[in-house]
C-alpha cells in the first residue's frame, strides 16, 4: 500500500569550470516499500523544468529506475560501474543520453529512507555533466506530523 511522503530532494550537476547548478526542492509524493524494493512517485515542479511530469523511482539492492512521464518521458537506469543508454523525448524532441554510475548508496525502511547517486551524463561520447542526486523520504504520520527517519 502506498503511503503519503514528504520527498526532499537535492541535484547538483557540475558541468566543469566552476560552473555548478545545484537544485533542491520539497514535495509531497507517495511511498512504499515491497520486500528489498523501495518505490516512490511525485510531480516534478517548474523549479526542475519538468513541470507536469512524474517521476517514479524505483530503488533495488542492484540498480536504480527513474521513469519521467509526461512533458518529458526517459527512463533511466542506474548500476554502479555501468554506463546505460536511455531515450529523452521532450516536446521540442528527442535524443539520446547515456549515463555512467560511480555510486550508489540507499537505505530504506517502512518509514522511508534516502538514495544518493553519482554519475556521469554524456551524449554521443561528449560528458554533459558530472551529478549527484539526493533523495529523502520521510512518512508523514497524521495530519502533516512527520516521523523522521
Amino acid at each position: 500500500m502506498m503511503k503519503n511522503v514528504v520527498i526532499s530532494i537535492r541535484s547538483i550537476h557540475d558541468c566543469g569550470l566552476d560552473d555548478q547548478d545545484i537544485i533542491e526542492f520539497t514535495t509531497d509524493g507517495l511511498y512504499m516499500l515491497d520486500g528489498d524494493t523501495a518505490c516512490l512517485t511525485y510531480m516534478e515542479t517548474v523549479v526542475t523544468g519538468m513541470d507536469g511530469t512524474r517521476t517514479s523511482v524505483m530503488v533495488m539492492p542492484d540498480k536504480v529506475v527513474v521513469d519521467h512521464d509526461g512533458s518529458i518521458t526517459s527512463r533511466m537506469i542506474f548500476r554502479e560501474g555501468e554506463k546505460t543508454s536511455f531515450l529523452y523525448d521532450t516536446p521540442v524532441g528527442q535524443t539520446t543520453l547515456s549515463i555512467s554510475t560511480r555510486s550508489i548508496l540507499h537505505s530504506f525502511d517502512a518509514n522511508g529512507g534516502s538514495v544518493e547517486l553519482d554519475y556521469v551524463l554524456d551524449m554521443e561520447h561528449t560528458v554533459i555533466s558530472r551529478n549527484r542526486f539526493e533523495l529523502n523520504v520521510t512518512l508523514l504520520k497524521q495530519m502533516g506530523e512527520q516521523i523522521n527517519v
